[in-house]
C-alpha cells in the first residue's frame, strides 16, 4: 500500500512538472535570459521548490557546458524535482511547445513561402519580458552578492562582457579570481567537468566534419555536434549553421537560414528549436525530428552528468569559491544581456508604459510572468490595429 501510495505521488510530481514546463514552453519568449527569469519567478519565488542559493548553482553551472542554457536550466530543476524522470519530463514539456509551433512555421514556410506576420505582438511582448528579466536579476542579485567581494567580481565581469570579452573567459575567469583571492586556493579546482565535458566532444565534432550529401543520419549527427560543443547566443548558432549548411554543403541558401533563425527568436521555448525549422526544409517531418532530436540530445547528457554532482561541488570550499565566482558572471552576463534587449525592445512611450507596468505588476501583485508576456503581446497587437 505505502509503495502504491509512493508510486502515486511520484506520477502526480511528474504531471505536476509536466504541466508547468509545458505552460512555460508554450510562453516563454525573449530567448534564455527571459526563460531563466521565468523559471526563477515560478520555481522559487512562487513555489518554493528549491532555494535562490540552489537556482544560482544551477545557473552557473549551466553556463559552463555547452547547449541551450534554458533547457539544460529546465532540466536542472527537472533532475531536482523528480530525478532522471524529471529529466526527461521536464526537458521534454520544455522543447515540446517550441518544437511544434516551429513546426508550424517550417510547414507554412514550404507552403506559402514566408513567414506569419509577428511583428505586432513582439511589439509588446519584449517589453513585458524586460520587466520579468529585471526582477529576476533584482531577486537574484541579493542571493548572490551577498558579500563586497561577490559585488566586486560581478562588477569586474560586467566590465568585461562591455569590452567584449567572451562569455565563457568572463565565466572561467571570474570563477578562476575567487579561487584565486581564497585562502584555501588550489589550482586546478573546480573546472575539470566542464573541460572534460567540452573536449569530450572534440571526437565527435570531426566525426562528422566530412558530411557532404544530405541524408537524415547526416543532419543528425551534424545537429548532435551543434548541440555538443556550441556555446554561446543565437548569433553564435547562425554563425556555426552557416559555416556549414550554406558554405561548405550549400544545403540551404542564405535566405534560408537567415528565416530559419529569425523563427527561433520569435516563437516561444528553446532558441535551439531552429534546427527543427531547417530539418523540416531538409527533410520534411523525420527531418524535424532527426535535427531537433540530435541538437538537444546532449544536454540532457551533460545535465544527467553534472545534476548528481553539484552538491558536492558546492561542499568543497574550492569548489563552491569557483561556483560563487561564475554565479556573480552569470548574473553580470544575464544584466548586459538585459541592457541589449532593453535598448531595442523599449523604443517609445508605449513600450516604456509596458516595461515599467510589466514591473509593478510582478512586484505588486505577483503576476505570473507568462501572464505579463502575453498581455504585453495582446497590447502590442491591439497598437498595431489602432
Amino acid at each position: 500500500m505505502a509503495s502504491e501510495r509512493g508510486a502515486l505521488g511520484r506520477a502526480r510530481g511528474l504531471a505536476e512538472l509536466a504541466a508547468i514546463f509545458l505552460r512555460l514552453g508554450a510562453t516563454a519568449f525573449g530567448g534564455p535570459a527571459a526563460h531563466i527569469a521565468m523559471f526563477e519567478d515560478e520555481v522559487v519565488r512562487r513555489r518554493g521548490w528549491l532555494s535562490r542559493d540552489r537556482f544560482l548553482d544551477m545557473l552557473g553551472a549551466t553556463q559552463m557546458i555547452p547547449g541551450p542554457n534554458s533547457t539544460e536550466m529546465a532540466i536542472h530543476l527537472g533532475y531536482e524535482r523528480a530525478g532522471y524522470a524529471g529529466v526527461v519530463v521536464a526537458g521534454l514539456s520544455f522543447i515540446l511547445p517550441a518544437a511544434l509551433v516551429t513546426l508550424t512555421f517550417a510547414w507554412a514556410y514550404v507552403r506559402f513561402g514566408s513567414l506569419p506576420e509577428t511583428t505586432a505582438f513582439l511589439y509588446g511582448a519584449k517589453p513585458a519580458i524586460i520587466a520579468v528579466v529585471c526582477q529576476a536579476l533584482w531577486r537574484l542579485g541579493g542571493t548572490a552578492l551577498r558579500s563586497a567581494r561577490l559585488a566586486l567580481a560581478a562588477a569586474a565581469a560586467l566590465s568585461a562582457c562591455v569590452l567584449d570579452v567572451g562569455e565563457l573567459v568572463v565565466l572561467f575567469g571570474t570563477g578562476a579570481a575567487l579561487v584565486a583571492a581564497s585562502s584555501f586556493a588550489r589550482p586546478g579546482a573546480g573546472v575539470a567537468l566542464p573541460a572534460l565535458l567540452t573536449f569530450g566532444s572534440a571526437p565527435l565534432a570531426a566525426s562528422v566534419g566530412a558530411a557532404a550529401s544530405f541524408t537524415l543520419l547526416a543532419l543528425f549527427l551534424f545537429f548532435l555536434k551543434v548541440g555538443a560543443v556550441l556555446f554561446g547566443s543565437g548569433y553564435v548558432l547562425l554563425a556555426f549553421l552557416h559555416a556549414d549548411l550554406v558554405e561548405r554543403w550549400h544545403w540551404l541558401t542564405n535566405d534560408q537560414l537567415l528565416d530559419a533563425i529569425a523563427v527561433g527568436q520569435i516563437t516561444p521555448g528553446p532558441v535551439f528549436t531552429t534546427a527543427t525549422f531547417i530539418g523540416y526544409l531538409l527533410g520534411g517531418g523525420p527531418g524535424a525530428l532527426v535535427a531537433t532530436l540530435g541538437i538537444f540530445l546532449p544536454a540532457f547528457l551533460y545535465v544527467a552528468l553534472l545534476a548528481p554532482i553539484l552538491p558536492r561541488l558546492r561542499r568543497s570550499r574550492v569548489a563552491a569559491a569557483f561556483l560563487d565566482g561564475v554565479n556573480a558572471a552569470s548574473l553580470a552576463l544575464l544584466a548586459f544581456v538585459t541592457w541589449q534587449l532593453g535598448r531595442s525592445a523599449i523604443v517609445d512611450p508605449l513600450t516604456g508604459f509596458i516595461a515599467v507596468a510589466g514591473a509593478v505588476l510582478q512586484l505588486g501583485f505577483r503576476l505570473n510572468s507568462a501572464w505579463l508576456v502575453l498581455g504585453g503581446g495582446c497590447v502590442g497587437m491591439l497598437a498595431h490595429q489602432t
